[in-house]
């Protein structure tokens, strides 16, 4: 039978989650890295026990942990990601040029096919990578070399990559997501780079083209891996679909109470089926009316419908944050949210049901799964 592990990063450790194919009765293993915040665990597609972490203390800054034994024990690898070539600058919050500092890894995404390659997703915006298992990392620079570059502009997180999107059928092609500049596309394995913003609108967020080419705070994107060319995203305000590869965008918010948050996910068997979890506002990080909801459209979007069971739907003020909610591959599909609050909600049966899984953990900032032999 299947197993599942989650990872579950927090603002005061690690915490690793199995349960067998069920997905009702869970060991709960940490914190690993006790005190420290974990911003990403994510493991290998090639090799299940091939774990990554990125944590952050003030004290130590950031350190990269590797585990090839599905998180029972970890080694410190590579720290240093130094900015290629002359580093210039970009916009400072309030619009004078800032010299590019890195401050710390948002995002980890390890290849689908090696798992000594994987990808970092830094603040000040630019993406690493490394093809010895994390030990050393360099910088894809062709990104930060774009045009726009200079102008782009922290939004209220920072200025962030916190998404990196592999084609699953295209080695060369990824994606990725800045806030607050925007989704880009390469075509070539990270050389160069192109903005995927049309059809996005920004208003009300500092920008004064609204439609501008780059500017735009972009919270999540995701694709099935059956249709690389569909994506869709959750951006500040605004959920949105793309049918040709990010090349232009329409909006698909439909009837969600609110269509600001910051996760967006995929079912894994129904390429039309997508899940989020809408907040109130830019300024009210907890769900509308204090109800905690998790909608899903089986449409592609526009319609929604809303899933409550085993939620709290009274006095809640969580969040979830846009790392901290996954999908496993099981059958039915299992749903993962992890929140403010400390809780991890598991829903076996695609969204219908939940049942919280563990609780009272530090803030949850990233929940990932690998399904297990």
């Amino acid at each position: 039978m299947s197993r599942v592990r989650v990872l579950v990063g927090t603002r005061k450790g690690a915490f690793i989650l199995t349960s067998d194919a069920r997905r009702e009765h869970w060991e709960v293993a940490g914190p690993h890295f006790g005190g420290w915040e974990i911003h990403h665990m994510k493991g290998s597609p090639a090799d299940p026990d091939r774990l990554y972490a990125a944590q952050w203390t003030d004290w130590f800054g950031q350190v990269i942990q590797r585990s090839n034994d599905g998180g029972r024990t970890w080694d410190t690898v590579g720290n240093t990601f130094a900015y290629d070539g002359t580093t210039g600058t970009h916009l400072w919050y309030d619009g004078t040029p800032h010299p590019w500092e890195f401050k710390r890894v948002w995002h980890l995404e390890p290849s689908p096919t090696d798992p000594d390659t994987l990808y970092a997703g830094v603040e000040d915006a630019a993406l690493f990578r490394s093809i010895d298992g994390g030990e050393s990392w360099q910088e894809l620079a062709g990104l930060r070399g774009h045009d726009s570059g200079p102008n782009w502009q922290p939004g209220a997180g920072g200025m962030c990559l916190h998404t990196v999107l592999p084609d699953p059928n295209d080695p060369e092609r990824m994606f990725i997501a800045i806030s607050a500049a925007g989704v880009f596309r390469t075509d070539d394995a990270g050389q160069s780079w192109r903005p995927m913003n049309r059809g996005l609108k920004s208003e009300g967020v500092s920008l004064p083209d609204p439609e501008a080419e780059v500017g735009h705070c972009v919270h999540r994107i995701a694709m099935h891996r059956s249709r690389p060319n569909v994506l869709f995203m959750q951006k500040h305000w605004d959920v949105m679909r793309s049918d040709d590869a990010g090349a232009s965008w329409h909006e698909i918010s439909g009837n969600l109470p609110s269509d600001f948050g910051f996760p967006i996910e995929v079912h894994a068997h129904e390429p039309d089926t997508i899940y989020v979890v809408p907040i109130t506002s830019d300024s009210e990080h907890y769900p509308p009316d204090g109800k905690l909801r998790v909608y899903r459209s089986r449409t592609g979007g526009n319609e929604w419908e809303a899933l409550t069971e085993g939620l709290p739907q009274r006095d809640c003020y969580v969040n979830v944050l846009r790392d901290a909610m996954t999908v496993d591959t099981l059958d039915p599909c299992g749903v993962y949210i992890g929140t403010t609050g400390g809780q991890v909600y598991c829903s076996a049966d695609a969204g219908d049901t939940w049942t919280p899984i563990v609780r009272d953990l530090p803030t949850v900032q990233s929940v990932e799964v690998q399904t297990l032999p």
